[in-house]
Order: structure tokens, then sequence, then C-alpha cells
């Protein structure tokens, strides 16, 4: 068990790292002067044709050497602060709003739609919670049975017509 934690121990602390601004510059300005080509380069260097086709062809669309900074990923969210407090106000106003409510309220007011799956996720983020609280178990007690009363379930001992 020690040797599976020494191994992944080592393991993380050798992981990949991003190539340094510097190594990127020296490359491309090694490029730049005719030094050799991008494959001799990479060689030169210690470091994959690949990357360095790729931190060319980045220099090309950002017109720059050093690293572009990462944008987020994924499409902006449409619940800006704006909408949580508008979202807020109404829950004060109106405690006991359902979430359709909510989506109209917040349509009618921000001109923000967005789904109840969404709202649900915004409302617990929020950390808004439900009006109903259910603090108390339930009574282990059985209702009772009425003697003699027939079960519901049972199936019924006329004969089905068929036709």
């Amino acid at each position: 068990m020690v040797y599976t934690v020494v191994a992944l121990d080592f393991a993380i602390r050798d992981m990949a790292k991003a190539y340094s601004n510097d190594l990127r510059c020296k490359l491309l300005t090694a490029y730049d002067r005719g030094q050799g080509s991008l494959r001799a380069l990479a060689e030169l260097f210690s470091v994959s044709y690949d990357w360095a086709k790729k931190i060319s062809r980045q220099r090309l669309r950002s017109q720059q050497m050093e690293r572009v900074a990462q944008s987020r990923h994924g499409i902006e969210s449409r619940v800006t602060p704006e909408v949580e407090a508008e979202l807020l106000s109404q829950l004060r106003e109106q405690p006991d709003s359902t979430l359709a409510d909510l989506q109209k309220g917040l349509q009618r007011s921000v001109g923000v739609s967005i789904s109840s799956q969404h709202l649900w996720r915004v409302l617990k983020r929020l950390d808004v919670r439900l009006k109903k609280s259910h603090s108390t178990q339930p009574s282990e007690t059985p209702k009772p049975i009425k003697s003699g009363g027939r079960s519901s379930l049972r199936k019924s001992i006329r004969p089905r017509l068929t036709s």
C-alpha cells in the first residue's frame, strides 16, 4: 500500500507543465531570424514539432508571442447579479411563488427567460430553501384499516366480457 502512495506522489510531482513564455519567445524569434525550420528549431529547443506549429499558428492569430490568456469556456450565463437581485426581490415580495411564477416574473421585469431546471440551480446556489420544511420524521404508526373492508387491489370476481 505504501508503494502505491509513493508512486502516486511521484506521478503528481512530475506532471507536465506549460512551457514558459521565455521558451516560446526564443523559439519564435529564432524562427523569425531564419535560424532554421520549425522542425529543426523544435529539436534544438527540445520541444515537439506539433507544439512549435501550434505556437506559430497562435502568434499569427493573436499577433503576440506570449501565451494568450485562456478565455472562459461555454456560453455566458444570463443569470447576472442584476437577475439574481431581481429574483431575490420577487421572493421577498411573494415567498410562496412557484418556479413558473418566478420564470414569468424574470421574463417580465428583466427580460430574461431561463428553464425551470436552471432556475432551480440558481435558487440552490443562492441558498433559497423550500417553503415547506419536513424537519420531523414521519409517524411510524400505521393507519388503521376498517375491519371487514375490502382492498381495492383485489381483482374482481366477475368474469370479464369480451366482444
